[in-house]
């Protein structure tokens, strides 16, 4: 009956296979792998962290694996993570649906191929031309908690190697490590990401709060000279203690630790870096968000080794009251859009390292939620709840703009073409093998560093025949 009224107001609804889960799409809709994710499939899933990899080491054995390199795209040197936490609704933003429930200040306006919400985001509406929009992504679970690590791991969290899985940056910041890096190579702003698992510290996100002011507690209150000679006299008394000591990692991680804040110390670039102006703060919005927009512009610009900044804007999770005046969805809206438009443009006429290119040109932008929210008419509660169907744009590090991949029916429920090489839904880890091509990685990299000594993949089950992978149409 709920089916029959969902079939009425435009809803498909999927059929259930034999596990009992919703796994299984209308008749006109293969790659659909469903909107609910329930405690069955959970375990299914999980189940594939273990007998998968067994199973994928006998067909496909390292040695096999190690031989075989992948093309990257190695367009990029850099990424910048913007997290939607929250999930954002995609039907409100980039995988617009026009119907009796959308707010007349919308304003939907065709751009090319693309229809758009000009009035909640006029600003990103003038950067299209820049940002290329994948309309055929999926979460695999719409439980915030598992969908956000499972984006930033590329894995399943619950799976054995996910309890160790460090976050895509922390890789990207493993792989383009440089003894000349003055700066971390992977900065967290506004957020507690997902950290750098089982790889060593160095690779951990420095998670910063900007402030107009630079970075805090950068300097001794009693001057340089005196924290130098504190420092020294620390260093006299427990330096040989963390020189092969018998505590393993922990004393390796505090000496690192103590080195690389020495380098964020009494540094003349590491302090512009940090810095902004008033007007920048007034330009990107005046938020926390747009700080942060402004903080990952310069960090980039100062080339001083950072190159994955993950920076987070929550308040998504409007299960109410979504369309409220000056509530609901506006306000996060209203950060992203005044922020994104002076960070696409900023970074567009700023110039790059290699010549002739821009730092945008060099520099991958990545937009999007753990997963996206139900479709149609709101709820009971004029809001929306969890979905599987989401979003994902992309912007510089050279992908093409001013276009859609992917499409979904006429409410945003389901997949009807996916736009890419391997015909299915894009998931959270075909985005990382996608950062990991763009940056020049091979997202295919299975490394035998790990506690269990089974073999850590960047992207789990990338070497096998149409698995994950790059979405390749981005770059064509």
């Amino acid at each position: 009956m709920a089916a029959a009224a969902a079939r009425r107001g435009g809803i498909h609804m999927p059929t259930k296979d034999r596990f009992g889960c919703c796994d299984q799409p209308p008749a006109n809709n293969p790659l659909w792998g469903g909107p609910g994710f329930s405690r069955r499939r959970f375990f299914r899933l999980a189940g594939l962290g273990i007998t998968g990899y067994y199973f994928r080491r006998i067909a496909n054995p390292p040695e096999v694996r190690a031989a075989a390199r992948v093309a990257v795209q190695g367009t990029a040197r850099n990424c910048i993570f913007l997290f939607m936490v929250g999930a954002p609704s995609h039907v409100d933003t980039f995988d617009l649906k026009e119907g009796t429930w959308l707010p007349a200040d919308f304003a939907p306006t065709s751009y090319g191929e693309i229809r758009f919400p000009q009035g909640l985001l006029p600003n990103t509406a003038n950067n299209l031309k820049r940002l290329a929009i994948v309309r055929s992504v999926q979460a695999w679970a719409a439980v915030h908690g598992l969908a956000q690590t499972w984006v930033q791991i590329a894995r399943n969290p619950s799976a054995a190697l996910g309890k160790i899985a460090p976050n895509v940056g922390a890789v990207v910041a493993l792989e383009k490590d440089s003894a000349t890096a003055v700066l971390p190579g992977f900065v967290s702003l506004n957020a507690s990401p997902v950290g750098s698992g089982y790889l060593s510290s160095r690779y951990a996100p420095f998670a910063v709060t900007p402030r107009m002011a630079g970075l805090p507690l950068s300097t001794h209150p009693d001057g340089q000279g005196r924290f130098q000679a504190r420092l020294e006299l620390l260093g006299a008394l427990d330096g040989g203690l963390r020189t092969d000591s018998p505590l393993g990692s922990p004393a390796d991680d505090m000496g690192t630790f103590y080195e690389e804040a020495r380098g964020l110390m009494y540094n003349a670039q590491v302090d512009a870096a940090f810095k902004f102006s008033a007007d920048d703060h007034t330009r990107y919005g005046a938020s926390s968000f747009g700080d942060a927009c402004i903080l990952a512009r310069n960090l980039l610009k100062s080339n001083l080794g950072t190159r994955f900044i993950q920076i987070q804007l929550g308040g998504w999770d409007n299960h109410q009251n979504i369309y409220l005046p000056n509530g609901g969805i506006y306000p996060r809206a209203r950060n992203l859009d005044q922020a994104l438009g002076p960070l696409l443009e900023d970074m567009d006429s700023a110039p790059g390292v290699a010549p002739g290119k821009t730092l945008l040109d060099e520099t991958l932008v990545v937009i999007m939620g753990e997963f996206g929210r139900t479709v149609g008419d709101t709820n009971s509660q004029n809001g929306r709840d969890h979905y599987l169907q989401q979003f994902a744009a992309f912007a510089g590090g050279g992908i093409r703009g001013g276009r859609l991949i992917g499409q979904t029916d006429p409410t945003g429920a389901y997949i009807v073409d996916a736009g890419w090489d391997r015909n299915r839904p894009v998931r959270p880890e075909d985005i990382a093998a996608t950062v990991y091509s763009a940056l020049g990685i091979d997202w295919t990299t299975d490394r035998y560093d790990d506690p269990f000594k089974r073999g850590f993949e960047y992207v789990p089950f990338a070497a096998t025949e149409n698995a994950y992978g790059p979405v390749a149409a981005l770059f064509q």
